[in-house]
């Protein structure tokens, strides 16, 4: 199948490690030109060689804070400039900040999310419109959470600004789409990420189990509904997002595709 992506200008954001690295990666091995963001200039220069390297494709790093309006305009105008446009917009850009139940999240604690999470998205968006507006094509895809659709009872702060962030594409998806750019969400769910991989082993390390034996018992307590019974691999999110920005998915817009493994319960 051949998705169309040829040639055509990616922006990542927050991309030198777990699933922003994959989609850029993805996009890469289509011989897109890739432009990769995050915070870290050592690591995201690395990420950049690396992905260039494995895919002969043309890779460029640009160091920048997502939750800073500044950067996300600057990010933008160096990809121009490098390459004449953007394409297609990537905003992988997210945390879950203070890792704590309602009671204990300030004020601060909500708005350092809700600016990580959502106006990242909305900076990043803006500075990118016009260019997509003014090629009559663009793809926007906005990476959210299973947490968007089916929240617990923790971090609410978090799974409120995924909630916006679904929002925030549907809203989008209905304003630009006769301009030729069409906005998709794409939801993962217990994604095999350096963090929850970390994560999982300090919690086998403290239960003196196998790192297998502790990943059953995470799902079972906190993950029944992921009917494939494991976690899901940095990948298979980037294979969904690639498609969505593909000539082969022009007629999907304003969707949410959730990469769960089957986690959200409700249709």
């Amino acid at each position: 199948m051949d998705l169309g992506l040829r040639n055509k200008v990616v922006v990542v954001t927050a991309a030198s490690q777990g699933i922003g690295r994959a989609i850029a990666e993805a996009f890469a091995a289509e011989v897109a030109r890739v432009a990769i963001t995050a915070r870290r200039a050592d690591e995201l220069q690395k990420t950049a060689r690396e992905i260039s390297a494995a895919t002969k494709a043309e890779v460029v790093a640009i160091t920048a804070d997502a939750s800073k309006a500044a950067d996300n305009i600057r990010m933008v105008d160096e990809v121009v400039k490098r390459f004449g446009t953007v394409h297609v917009l990537v905003n992988n850009a997210g945390g879950v900040g203070a890792f704590a139940a309602f009671h204990d999240l300030t004020d601060d604690d909500w708005l350092e999310v809700l600016n990580l999470n959502v106006m990242s998205a909305v900076r990043a968006t803006r500075a990118a419109l016009p260019h997509m507006q003014k090629q009559k094509w663009g793809r926007i895809i906005n990476i959210s959470s299973e947490s968007g659709t089916q929240p617990d009872g923790f971090m609410p702060h978090y799974n409120a600004s995924k909630v916006a962030m679904n929002n925030l594409t549907k809203s989008l998806s209905k304003a630009y789409a006769t301009e030729g750019v069409l906005v998709n969400t794409v939801s993962p769910a217990f994604i095999m990420t350096p963090l929850l991989s970390s994560m999982l082993q300090k919690l086998a390390d403290e239960q003196g189990v196998s790192l297998d034996e502790a990943i059953a018992g995470f799902l079972a307590r906190n993950r029944p509904h992921i009917e494939v019974k494991r976690p899901g691999e940095s990948a298979e999110v980037a294979a969904a997002v690639v498609f969505l920005a593909s000539e082969q998915a022009s007629f999907i817009n304003g969707t949410n595709l959730r990469v769960d493994g089957g986690s959200v319960a409700s249709l």
